[in-house]
């Protein structure tokens, strides 16, 4: 769907409340964790959905407001179990212009890491349904994600741990970074996910870049490929939900594992399909 599809004629003023950056001073990546809180009213969502931010303008054609969608990272009960709150994940983008080679700031990410506790944002949604927890706490949850594709991840593990209880299916989290440090919610500065290494059903499987000074993308694949007896066990039980989040990159190296496992290209497309048309496999891209 076009973001122009979109409808954001009824927007809703959410106050920034807190705005923490999980990322070492240091490093050259900026993610913000924002929490954002709501008035009394009608808004509900539910984990795997995201909410519309309109960047004020004036911007190019004149547009009023320009719209980014960003994953809810919070569970459906709200940020720490507080009504009308919910969270973002937050990376400060910069664009090169591919003519003149400037660098030009991401409209969206730069006013949300701009904005300072008590500063007003307007938002929409939420939208999206089809990346959603299962109804059966028996259910196994594969999860694999990049970057800042770690927050619907961050509200999955939260709403099933937390707000239900109980969960008896395994929950597998493959996640990937440039660097150790750009673990989000799971390095030294903001460590969300070591909450529940202690339940019993919970495993998380990290991998960062062979390469950072060079930019190449984390070895998601690898990390997959090397446990894939877990993973394959996942896949092959009719009682597991894959999803994959983040940018194109990340669907791809799970796309080239999962050929490798399955022993050919052919055997994967029709295994993916079943998933799909069961509505076992979801992919939240960027």
């Amino acid at each position: 769907m076009n973001l122009s599809e979109y409808d954001i004629s009824n927007p809703y003023p959410a106050t920034l409340i807190k705005t923490e950056r999980i990322t070492p001073e240091d490093s050259k990546v900026e993610v913000r964790h924002l929490v954002l809180e709501l008035p009394e009213g009608d808004f509900h969502f539910v984990e795997g959905q995201s909410i519309g931010v309109l960047a004020p303008g004036p911007h190019e054609f004149g547009n009023k407001h320009h719209l980014r969608l960003y994953s809810i990272a919070s569970p459906r009960k709200g940020e720490a179990g507080k009504p009308n709150t919910f969270s973002l994940c937050v990376r400060r983008c910069f664009y090169i212009d591919e003519i003149s080679g400037e660098m030009y700031p991401g409209k969206a990410s730069n006013y949300l890491c701009d904005a300072k506790p008590g500063d007003v944002v307007q938002i929409t949604g939420p939208y999206g349904a089809h990346f959603s927890v299962p109804a059966d706490s028996k259910s196994n949850l594969l999860m694999v994600g990049v970057g800042t594709g770690i927050a619907p991840f961050r509200a999955f593990v939260r709403h099933i741990y937390e707000e239900r209880g109980g969960w008896e299916g395994r929950v597998r989290l493959f996640y990937g970074a440039k660097t150790g440090t750009e673990l989000l919610y799971m390095n030294d500065k903001v460590k969300d996910f070591t909450l529940y290494y202690d339940e019993k059903t919970f495993k998380a499987f990290e991998a960062v870049s062979p390469r950072p000074a060079f930019d190449l993308p984390p070895d998601v694949d690898r990390l997959l490929l090397d446990n894939r007896q877990e993973v394959w066990s996942l896949i092959q039980d009719p009682n597991t939900y894959v999803y994959v989040a983040g940018l194109q990159d990340v669907a791809e190296k799970f796309e080239k594992a999962m050929i490798t496992m399955a022993g050919s290209e052919e055997a994967w497309r029709k295994l993916r399909t079943e998933l799909v048309a069961q509505g076992r496999y979801s992919e939240l891209l960027y």
